[in-house]
């Protein structure tokens, strides 16, 4: 279903981020269906030097305090052994990124409209004040003039995006440090999310390697190297391990 048309982006969900781009390589480009489409080229190569990459890594996120912080240094440090040197950014913009929100939130009322107008979003469960379906009924009230605002900063997000990281090939972050989810979702750029170890309770963790406009290619390469490198995309929850 539909969230955000604007902001939602189809992915593969794979074993490896190999098998992410045999499936990517099926799904892009143009169907004759969706005007939006792009056909853009995705010149993944396994042969790519690892060391021609230029990487950053939000280091203001990564020195936050946070839970999986430990998972996400080691991810650092696979890569150095590899012979990277990832180089410390900020990931931060002239643009406040916080009021566009507002644009997801409309999106989503727009997409759930006919669930709100019958009343049958009061059957969802979660009915707290940060539930979906109260955002989809208070979405109702924001002002046409602020969402054409928004609609404009989004514009000159994207374009500060570009201007001030399109020299990296990829950007390692936390996957939910700062901003960054809200600004890619924004933003349209492309991430690769891969396992990185697991919690104190067992619960998966992971990594975000963020990419240039239509740049899925460096992100498959450097997701490659570190899955070669680390043990996690070989894990398996006991009931799925083969008998």
């Amino acid at each position: 279903m539909a969230l955000s048309w604007s902001m939602d982006k189809i992915g593969p969900i794979g074993r490896s981020a190999l098998d992410c781009a045999l499936v990517f390589e099926m799904i892009r480009g143009s169907d004759g269906l969706d005007p939006n489409v792009v056909d853009a080229s995705f010149n993944y190569h396994s042969k790519t030097d690892l060391k021609k990459l230029k990487i950053g890594y939000v280091k203001e996120f990564f020195e936050a305090d946070y839970a999986t912080k430990e998972n996400d240094q080691k991810v650092l440090d696979i890569l150095r052994g590899l012979g990277i040197n990832p180089e410390p950014i900020e990931f931060k913009f002239d643009v406040p990124v916080t009021p566009i929100r507002m644009m997801l939130t409309a999106e989503a009322a727009a997409a759930f409209d006919e669930l709100t107008r019958s009343n049958r979003d009061s059957l969802l469960v979660n009915q707290g004040r940060n539930a979906w379906p109260t955002s989809f009924r208070t979405a109702r009230f924001i002002p046409a003039v602020d969402y054409i605002n928004a609609s404009r900063l989004r514009q000159l997000l994207i374009e500060e995006y570009h201007q001030k990281l399109n020299e990296y090939d990829v950007i390692i972050t936390p996957s939910f440090g700062g901003n960054q989810l809200l600004v890619t979702n924004l933003t349209g750029h492309p991430c690769l999310v891969m396992p990185n170890g697991f919690t104190d309770k067992g619960r998966p963790t992971s990594i975000s390697f963020l990419g240039k406009l239509y740049g899925e290619a460096a992100l498959i390469v450097l997701g490659r190297a570190y899955q070669e490198a680390s043990e996690w995309d070989e894990k398996k929850p006991p009931l799925f391990s083969i008998r």
